[in-house]
């Protein structure tokens, strides 16, 4: 439904802050172009916590317009509020857009009926929109549980999961009591082939936006059985990986696409640029891996 690759977008800005919508377009066309199935647009690489709705919505048309038909759209629009998820949801959802990315609600730390009630109303509020669940507890504070991911796999919409609680036992738990019709995403590049191994569909990536080829190449092989070969891309790509987390998404991939040429502006606070000894470090992978 969703693909294999899909790029977690970063939002261009203006020097003043400003969205870029223009560079939103010419990056959204690029990444559709260069490998990525699809888009996951204003997500935590997007710098979600710092846009408001109203770009948001502007973002979702802009890059559902650059890439539709060849790329998919799957809007951020969770929230730790179900009434304001629902609503955000249901505007995204009149434009057509191919899923909604619903993150676990963060701050609040609901237990897990009152998760399980959250989303399972934001599905039965869009019944049109495909859903997939965003798992990472390390920013909300909160694991969706493989049971509680279970039961809300049961309901029509709820098609998918981004697993980046970065746990393979947690992995293992979803896909046992999961139908196998339900896609899990790794939500970590460098868990993307032990993933793969325990029947995920593909990865929700932050590299794809500079690798989408060898990562569709990883996972094809995989698929196809040659596994010495998938794994000696995922090894080659590894210093890649962790580089882009050597401090908080997506301030390193956006330094990156700097070096690539690509004008995606600066960070809203109260993120900032990289140190000096982290620029260095992203720069000498890069250019190991000869994509600067």
């Amino acid at each position: 439904m969703f693909g294999r690759v899909i790029a977690a977008m970063v939002t261009p800005l203006k020097e003043d802050g400003s969205v870029n919508y223009a560079m939103a377009e010419q990056l959204a066309a690029h990444l559709v172009d260069s490998g990525n199935d699809g888009l996951v647009v204003c997500g935590t690489t997007g710098e979600s916590p710092t846009l408001t709705w109203d770009e948001e919505y502007e973002l979702f048309q802009v890059v559902q317009k650059a890439i539709a038909p060849k790329g998919r759209v799957i809007a951020g629009t969770g929230s730790n509020s179900t009434t304001e998820a629902i609503s955000a949801t249901q505007k995204a959802a009149r434009l057509g857009l191919d899923g909604s990315l619903q993150v676990v609600p963060y701050y609040n730390r609901p237990p897990q009926e009152g998760l399980y009630r959250h989303f399972a109303a934001i599905a039965k509020a869009v019944p049109e929109m495909p859903i997939m669940l965003y798992n990472i507890p390390g920013r909300t504070g909160r694991n969706l549980e493989p049971e509680t991911i279970a039961r809300l796999s049961e309901l029509g919409n709820i098609v998918a999961i981004k697993e980046a609680s970065g746990d393979l036992e947690q992995v293992c738990a979803i896909r046992s009591l999961t139908p196998d019709r339900f896609m899990i995403y790794s939500g970590e590049d460098s868990l993307t082939l032990p993933m793969l191994a325990l029947g995920a569909a593909g990865v929700v990536s932050v590299a794809s936006h500079l690798v989408a080829q060898p990562l569709q190449r990883l996972i094809q092989a995989f698929e196809s059985g040659q596994v010495a070969q998938a794994r000696a891309l995922q090894l080659q790509l590894f210093p890649l990986f962790k580089v882009l987390f050597c401090t908080t998404n997506p301030i390193p991939i956006k330094a990156a696409l700097q070096l690539q040429g690509w004008p995606v502006g600066p960070l809203r606070s109260p993120l900032c640029e990289l140190s000096a000894e982290q620029q260095q470090q992203l720069e000498q992978v890069m250019s190991q891996l000869q994509l600067i």
